[in-house]
């Protein structure tokens, strides 16, 4: 039952979103076509403003627009004459995919391990470096953070390659650049979280009957500290997908990113909707896989809807 819930509220969510970004594009100052007004015929003009079915009233385009999303058909892109935004997702939609899944990896294997390390530490050394990573990691946007890997360690070190896209090395540091920031987060996450579970009876218990400090660590802190780490994993997600608008454009990478921040410069209106609404996919199904895994990481916890 929950589980039909959830799905309903998924779809009247991304009919939300879909209506929303609907109308503030319309209220988007300029016409896709601005452009080519000087240069062509009030005639062609108004034949390619009722290619795309800009000439009708508001309503009617959205009505429209509703029935092709309906038949997952996001219609033809303004600037790409020969490929459509179906084509264009799909085209971009493997190094959008691989360099989010490499930063969310980065950032949760990272940022786990700077948090355990600075938890088991407390007060030393180690909790002090892991700790000023974190604070460099939390104070650095990524959009600055990444001419300055561009020019230290693809231009003058020359050790990673820039402006390219084709082998795993092209994608360290874009990866880097978007996995910072979050995996900071997590890192002060763990070692708030690691430190009350340290606090625990049962931690002390274990502790007297002479388990080591990494089986321990482990078996017991480890577990029951990445409960507010899953809590976060959502708002992680999102922003590393809405990080990546930037990146892909910073580093020349051909993903969805770029399409989406291009479409926006050229008010290609049918590419804004169509990538609006798939990473809204993408991070609506994200947050209902989380709901799920938080049964799997602790199973006191059970999925059930609110007044059940």
């Amino acid at each position: 039952m929950y589980i039909v819930k959830r799905l309903f509220t998924m779809i009247v969510t991304l009919w939300i979103i879909a209506t929303l970004t609907f109308i503030m594009m319309h209220f988007i100052p300029g016409d896709p076509f601005a452009s080519d007004a000087k240069m062509l015929p009030d005639e062609i003009l108004e034949n390619m403003r009722a290619k795309y079915n800009l000439d009708k009233p508001l309503a009617e385009q959205y009505f429209l627009y509703l029935k092709d999303l309906a038949q997952f058909d996001l219609g033809p892109s303004i600037q790409s004459k020969t490929r459509d935004v179906n084509t264009l997702i799909a085209e971009g939609f493997g190094p959008s995919a691989l360099l989010g899944l490499q930063s969310l990896v980065m950032a949760l294997v990272l940022g786990i391990g700077l948090g355990v390390i600075a938890a088991l530490n407390h007060n030393r050394m180690l909790d002090y470096i892991s700790m000023f990573i974190a604070i460099i990691g939390i104070s650095i946007p990524s959009f600055i953070l990444a001419p300055l890997l561009i020019k230290y360690f693809g231009v003058e070190w020359g050790i990673f390659p820039v402006a390219s896209w084709g082998t795993w090395q092209h994608t360290i540091l874009p990866s880097f650049a978007l996995a910072l920031g979050p995996l900071a987060i997590i890192a002060r996450f763990v070692r708030t979280s690691m430190l009350e579970v340290y606090n625990q009876n049962y931690i002390k218990t274990a502790e007297a009957k002479g388990l080591s400090t990494f089986s321990v660590a482990v078996n017991h802190g480890i577990r029951n500290a990445l409960i507010p780490v899953i809590s976060f994993i959502g708002p992680l997600f999102a922003a590393i997908i809405t990080g990546t608008f930037v990146i892909e454009k910073i580093f020349a990478i051909p993903g969805i990113g770029k399409y989406f921040v291009d479409s926006i410069f050229n008010r290609d209106y049918p590419v804004i909707l169509g990538t609006t609404i798939f990473y809204s996919i993408i991070l609506i199904i994200t947050l209902f896989i989380i709901d799920l895994a938080y049964r799997f990481v602790d199973p006191r916890i059970k999925l059930t809807s609110r007044g059940e």
